[in-house]
């Protein structure tokens, strides 16, 4: 763990100095987290050991707590150094958001005005938040931000009774599917198994190719479900004895989450994606989980977009802000990623996936 020196920042609010640890390292951290109302499974530990392990990121917290008290805030980002696409700080890689952890405005404010600091301090391009609340609306106009990057983040409800949240979810989109799944005869195979990650991957891959984008490599989720260990799962719908579709879930205190999913198109008609996210979503009730979340759709994804909105009617805002104003790599509407998108079209697997392994790293 190491303490910073005081900020170079506003001489009237001398009692704040700021304050490094590693959050993989000081149990400080996953006590904070556990108790925190605005945590969430990209907070984690494992979910952090994972980013380490895959990419090479550091995670970081940076707090106005002193090292030998209790924690009482944090943001937690990954130093992602590349050649490719410069050194920055973001909170955090490959997650849909990931809150800051403060308190009040004026914590939140000064640890921003360090961080910008720091920015110049070790030559880095930018620092990038994800936030679900509106608590960087105003903190951001005041420190320099750029213009925000706009999201919809869908969560579903889990409160009311099991049949209530059934009949919210859109009639023909979803009840019709999850049914014609049902009479189909679907069999069903979870757990973290090495056996079902290898399903999953390589429907995962396929996937990716439709999208014209290279697949996360395989490492990734051999770590997070090491990391994560019986807090994500692998579902995998078989239809006579074939693997047609496949999600991955996350579990963090009473919320579950949906990651990622795929699926063989040629089965499309017997709906086993619904069906595979409405067990996910029976199963994450029972135990005691008060919401769904089905993560982050970039506006202008109107596919991905319509899906998740025959869930969740009324996604809510989920908005990135970086300081200061860059161009991002995997903003939709840049002209890197649609010249990417046509190379990665002409590509067979073998090599979208060898392409996978190689540019990852350097775009969290």
């Amino acid at each position: 763990m190491n303490s910073s020196p005081p900020a170079d920042t506003n001489q009237s609010i001398p009692r704040f100095r700021c304050y490094q640890l590693d959050p993989t390292q000081d149990p400080r951290w996953t006590e904070f987290v556990e108790r925190h109302p605005g945590a969430s499974v990209f907070h984690t530990v494992g979910w952090l050991e994972a980013l380490k392990r895959t990419y090479g990121y550091e995670p970081v917290v940076f707090t106005t707590s002193s090292p030998t008290g209790a924690l009482k805030n944090g943001l937690v980002f990954c130093r992602v150094k590349s050649w490719l696409t410069g050194s920055r700080l973001v909170s955090l890689p490959f997650s849909d958001h990931c809150e800051p952890l403060c308190n009040s405005e004026e914590d939140l404010s000064f640890l921003l005005r360090y961080l910008q600091a720091v920015l110049e301090r070790e030559n880095l391009r930018y620092l990038e938040l994800r936030s679900v609340s509106r608590s960087l609306d105003h903190v951001s106009r005041t420190n320099g931000s750029s213009h925000p990057i706009g999201y919809f983040l869908h969560v579903l409800d889990l409160r009311p009774e099991l049949s209530d949240v059934f009949r919210s979810l859109d009639k023909d989109s979803v009840q019709r599917r999850i049914r014609r799944a049902e009479r189909a005869n679907l069999v069903e195979h979870s757990g973290p198994s090495g056996d079902l990650l290898k399903q999953f991957y390589h429907l995962y891959v396929t996937t990716r190719g439709r999208h014209q984008l290279p697949p996360t490599p395989f490492a990734w989720f051999r770590n997070l479900l090491a990391c994560m260990r019986d807090a994500a799962d692998i579902r995998v719908a078989h239809h006579e004895g074939k693997p047609i579709a496949a999600i991955l879930t996350l579990r963090f205190r009473t919320a579950s989450y949906y990651k990622y999913g795929c699926s063989d198109t040629r089965y499309n008609n017997l709906g086993a994606t619904p069906w595979l996210l409405w067990n996910a979503i029976r199963e994450a009730k029972t135990n005691g989980a008060t919401v769904f979340d089905m993560g982050r759709t970039q506006e202008d994804h109107a596919g991905l977009l319509a899906f998740k909105n025959h869930w969740v009617r009324d996604p809510q805002p989920l908005t990135y802000w970086s300081f200061p104003d860059v161009s991002r790599l995997d903003s939709a509407d840049g002209w890197r990623l649609k010249a990417a998108k046509t190379l990665f079209s002409h590509m067979p697997d073998k090599l979208l996936t060898l392409t996978g392994r190689i540019i990852y790293r350097h775009i969290g």
